[in-house]
């Protein structure tokens, strides 16, 4: 319950019965709160702040843009801010990539992506394509359409009856759960991705728009990498079935694997990428759908108009904001040390965690990871959701001066737990260490409660 000598609050908190520190200023990794207290930000709060808080060439860019133009509605103008952006962001797509829709996060990405697939399968002719198919264990944001598409049962469980997108979802492809003791990486891949085809054929091809898929998996399964192989045979089946291939890179994109995009680590090329978080890394809230050129022709060659848009798609404080923290990244060389860093993050997390008895996984991608947490690491066994694991590592986690990313459901979307891990590429090893130390302590005294 909030603290009773607290002033009463008309903010509408995530938890209504949590009382929050305030947080008043920031510094590259850290985040300081009214008291006084610091805290160092492993996770970006979900693997937003890549370049630490108030980068001091993101903030002038800011500060210079909204001393220009502070709005302009897209159904009147363009912006340079916005061109600037989309110009960048093609350049180093994948081959292919020509248009870019700028909106303010990952859901509105997503729910771009959506609606986009369905108008061009139309455009084309091909009316009956309005089924979705993403995977079990996913999490592609939280207005009802992407909701419905992600397949984490916690967080749809009580909008159920509202939720009316027509989608079925898939085994992930999820190696630590799901891989045989007799099984190559490569052949649990191509298993894997068998999962799709079946279901393309169950519920019938013509029907079928797209398939999404987090190119490495976030927040709901807590960083699961792909097998080797499994993307190159989804782009296989959704090219033989005419499903478009959505890779949803909210989180994994922007250079938090190692590369801008992360799909350019499994050498695949999908029809549309949704990118937010590292885009703009916190400093204004902004998001992407990035599409191929072929498909918006077949638009632009109809009557021209996509059916959607949002008041503050394209704003161009935002898209300054983002543009600048893009050249941050490639100025300073930020990707490479994303990959060093990941490397020797990932080994200070299997020194201290490796052979721990309650630690069953430890993964990942460049500065992107994940640590699973299990009762016995011979069995795999999960944590009951019940013992609320992940809320008590957060909780041990602020009390120490840490900001990561706990989840629950990690197993099977109701029991098991993990931590996500994916702090600022800014940070040095000597911080990194301390995070590693830091989270040891929260587990540990979590721990002791479940046990307790």
């Amino acid at each position: 319950m909030p603290d009773a000598g607290m002033p009463h609050s008309h903010v509408f908190h995530r938890d209504l019965k949590a009382a929050y520190p305030v947080a008043v200023s920031g510094e590259g990794p850290w985040l300081v709160d009214r008291e006084g207290k610091r805290y160092l930000d492993a996770s970006g709060g979900a693997a937003v702040s890549c370049l630490g808080h108030l980068h001091p060439r993101v903030v002038k860019a800011i500060q210079q843009q909204a001393g220009k133009l502070e709005f302009a509605h897209t159904g009147f103008f363009t912006t340079e801010p916005a061109e600037a952006l989309a110009d960048y962001l093609v350049a180093r797509a994948p081959k292919g990539f020509g248009r870019v829709y700028f909106v303010s996060g990952g859901s509105e990405a997503n729910e771009m992506a959506v609606k986009f697939a369905r108008q061009i399968h139309v455009e084309r002719g091909e009316p009956k394509r309005s089924h979705f198919i993403a995977r079990e264990q996913s999490y592609h944001g939280n207005t009802l359409g992407v909701l419905a598409l992600g397949g984490n049962p916690a967080r749809k469980e009580l909008y159920g009856p509202i939720l009316g997108l027509p989608v079925s979802h898939v085994a992930p492809c999820y190696a630590y759960r799901h891989q045989r003791a007799d099984e190559s990486d490569e052949a649990y891949g191509l298993r894997a991705a068998k999962a799709l085809e079946d279901e393309i054929v169950r519920v019938g091809p013509d029907t079928v728009a797209a398939f999404f898929a987090e190119t490495v998996v976030g927040a709901t399964a807590g960083v699961v990498p792909p097998a080797p192989g499994y993307f190159r045979e989804i782009r296989r089946i959704c090219d033989e079935y005419g499903v478009l291939m959505v890779l949803d890179e909210v989180m994994s994109g922007m250079g938090r694997t190692g590369t801008l995009f992360a799909c350019e680590q499994d050498g695949v090329v999908p029809d549309i990428i949704t990118v937010a978080k590292g885009l703009g890394a916190g400093h204004q809230p902004i998001g992407a759908t990035l599409v191929r050129e072929d498909l918006a022709r077949v638009i632009e060659g109809g009557d021209g108009v996509f059916r959607h848009g949002h008041t503050y798609i394209g704003h161009p404080i935002a898209c300054a904001a983002a543009l600048e923290t893009q050249m941050v990244i490639e100025d300073e060389g930020l990707l490479e040390r994303v990959r060093t860093a990941g490397e020797a993050f990932q080994g200070m997390l299997v020194e201290r965690f490796g052979q721990h008895g309650n630690v069953g996984d430890i993964r990942g991608r460049g500065l992107f990871r994940g640590v699973e947490l299990v009762t016995d690491r011979e069995t795999k066994q999960p944590f009951a959701r019940a013992k609320g694991l992940a809320n008590r590592i957060k909780t041990h986690a602020m009390a120490a001066g840490l900001v990561c990313y706990p989840g629950n459901g990690t197993a099977d979307g109701i029991d098991g737990d993990h931590v996500l891990l994916a702090p600022p590429f800014i940070m040095s090893d000597d911080d990194l260490v301390m995070v590693v130390d830091r989270l040891e302590t929260a587990i540990a005294q979590a721990l002791a409660e479940v046990r307790a």
